[in-house]
């Protein structure tokens, strides 16, 4: 039992730097023809989505890619009955492969699935049963900004403009990193020139103490 534990977890692992290593190719634009069909289907893919409905985008997704397909597979057919030559399927290679998932690899991915969602659920639980007062306050605090975004931008329109800011910025980045880093820094050295003058901690460790005190008068 505690090998296959570890086996789980050395999976997880490596799935888990795998992922993010071709993230980073991806957004870092290390191999730019793959960063730019990625960026650009993914942003044609959410843009159809803010523009038509999702049944529309996926029937004429794949009916493009069936009319590639078999296009392709008449013109292999018609090539090789006037070149009088016996090549197969053009997709033969393709079709040979196999696709299929394991019961092993089912079972280590819901396994880390069902993970990640244990310990979502026990987290949401901590903060909305507000075991620590600080953190319910810095969920409450971002779920407030959020009313205000979302009174702004709907879902789709976040996603696009996240999908832009992340093959975006990197790029941006590398290309004028020292002035960004110099004006980071001045400010970061304001803001915390600003936060020495505020004991946030001993605050928020002030209303836990008035919020215990009152439970217990009750």
């Amino acid at each position: 039992w505690p090998n296959r534990t570890s086996q789980k977890a050395l999976f997880a692992s490596s799935l888990r730097l795998l992922f993010l290593s071709a993230v980073q190719q991806l957004v870092h634009w290390r191999e730019p023809r793959r960063s730019t069909v990625a960026f650009s289907g993914s942003l044609l893919v959410l843009l159809s989505f803010a523009t038509f409905s999702i049944v529309s985008v996926l029937s004429n997704l794949l009916l493009a890619v069936l009319c590639v397909t078999i296009t392709f597979r008449v013109y292999k057919a018609v090539i090789q009955a006037v070149q009088k030559s016996n090549e197969g399927h053009p997709f033969r290679t393709l079709m040979e492969k196999d696709i299929t998932v394991s019961p092993e690899k089912f079972g280590k991915f819901v396994d880390l699935s069902l993970a990640h969602v244990n310990r979502g659920l026990l987290q949401a639980r901590r903060l909305v049963l507000v075991e620590d007062v600080v953190d319910s306050l810095k969920l409450a605090s971002v779920m407030w900004i959020l009313t205000y975004v979302g009174s702004i931008f709907n879902g789709l329109t976040i996603l696009i403009l996240v999908d832009i800011i992340i093959f975006c910025t990197p790029l941006i980045y590398e290309k004028n990193k020292s002035q960004f880093d110099r004006y980071i820094d001045l400010v970061h050295s304001q803001v915390e020139d600003k936060l020495a003058k505020y004991d946030f901690h001993s605050l928020f460790l002030m209303c836990e103490l008035q919020i215990k005190m009152c439970e217990t008068s009750l």
